[in-house]
């Protein structure tokens, strides 16, 4: 079944994890072999190759690059322009792959319906879409940078990451959106863009509610009731999302599917960590919906991690084809997996575009 990942960082692996993504996932295991510079060495999952076995023939891609403060102990750029800088250099390497063959750029329904036809008849020939997102606004360096974004394609951005940020505050940080928030939320409503909500710590999530009447999504972010953290949406959240219209989707990174997760000690088959942790937290919010619409899929797969921090029956991106039985069992209906599988997101992207 076709899939739409809401959520992938390929210039992020590709730019500051030099991986090639054109080479199979083994051949870049191989070539990390020794490697211990980033905690997931040797155990990435995506590659362009495995998208397209995993029928993943559309995603929202990513470009990230952190502003951090003299006081803040996260790492980043010490200026916004220099993580301007960053943001403009993964932008060339998706314009490269485009070039390449690998990647088609959708900014528009046009274009969308276009890739939906050609990929159904050519899969495996066919060049991977991907839209462009903005993980955390700190790149930009003023209201009028968002304009520049959004004329090379960018259509979605989550004001915040990690930590206190420029325009809002993220996770495991205290804060709200303030001045510079405000005046983000109304430019990205004036150019139609797509705000993600992930990230967003409560304060920032609720005071962006109040003052924010454009579209919403959130691209992956797991359920509180489940794994009780702040970067998980409470029940509360999830409800008012729904209300928006908003489609949510399911990320794989371990420590928000089960909890208690230690990095660097525990593991994937010690805490039975499966894909039918993913259909938990889809199960939740379908209930809390009263339907299926509102849910879909958002990886991120090697957003800083990989096999050792992602469920068992992950290997690559590919096992995502794994999901429709595992939903089926659920007692899902055809009708129901596709639009969690892609639907949900597409029907979001034609409504905005519209």
């Amino acid at each position: 079944m076709f899939i739409f990942d809401a959520h992938l960082d390929l210039s992020m692996n590709a730019m500051d994890w030099n991986r090639d993504l054109s080479w199979s996932v083994a051949d870049i295991r191989n070539s990390e072999k020794g490697m211990s510079d980033k905690a997931d060495r040797g155990n990435n999952t995506v590659s362009f190759e495995a998208m397209r076995k995993g029928n993943i023939g559309l995603c929202m891609a990513t470009q990230i690059a952190r502003f951090v403060k003299p006081t803040n102990p996260l790492p980043g750029w010490k200026s916004p322009h220099q993580a301007w800088a960053h943001t403009q250099g993964q932008l060339a390497w998706y314009r490269a792959m485009e070039v390449k063959g690998e990647l088609v750029q959708i900014k528009n329904k046009t274009e969308l319906d276009a890739h939906l036809n050609s990929w159904e008849k050519n899969a495996m020939g066919h060049p991977i879409g991907y839209i462009l997102t903005l993980e955390g606004a700190d790149s930009i360096i003023d209201i009028g940078y968002l304009e520049k974004a959004h004329q090379t394609g960018l259509r979605a951005i989550g004001p915040a990451h990690y930590g206190p940020g420029t325009y809002a505050h993220g996770t495991n940080s205290n804060g709200g959106i303030g001045a510079k928030g405000k005046d983000l939320l109304k430019e990205i409503e004036r150019l139609n863009l797509i705000l993600d909500a992930t990230h967003l710590c409560d304060q920032s999530f609720w005071e962006t509610m109040e003052v924010y009447h454009g579209p919403i999504w959130a691209s992956h972010n797991n359920c509180r009731a489940l794994v009780d953290h702040n970067r998980q949406f409470s029940d509360a959240q999830i409800k008012e999302l729904i209300a928006r219209k908003a489609v949510i989707g399911m990320a794989l990174d371990a420590w928000m599917m089960v909890p208690n997760w230690e990095r660097g000690k525990s593991t994937p088959q010690g805490m039975g960590l499966t894909l039918d942790k993913m259909v938990d937290n889809i199960d939740h919010i379908c209930q809390l919906a009263g339907n299926a619409l509102h849910v879909g899929i958002g990886t991120d797969l090697d957003g800083g991690f990989g096999t050792e921090q992602c469920p068992s029956d992950i290997d690559t991106i590919a096992d995502l084809q794994k999901l429709p039985a595992l939903l089926a069992k659920r007692g899902y209906t055809q009708e129901e997996i596709k639009g969690i599988l892609h639907m949900n997101f597409i029907d979001f992207l034609r409504n905005v575009w519209s």
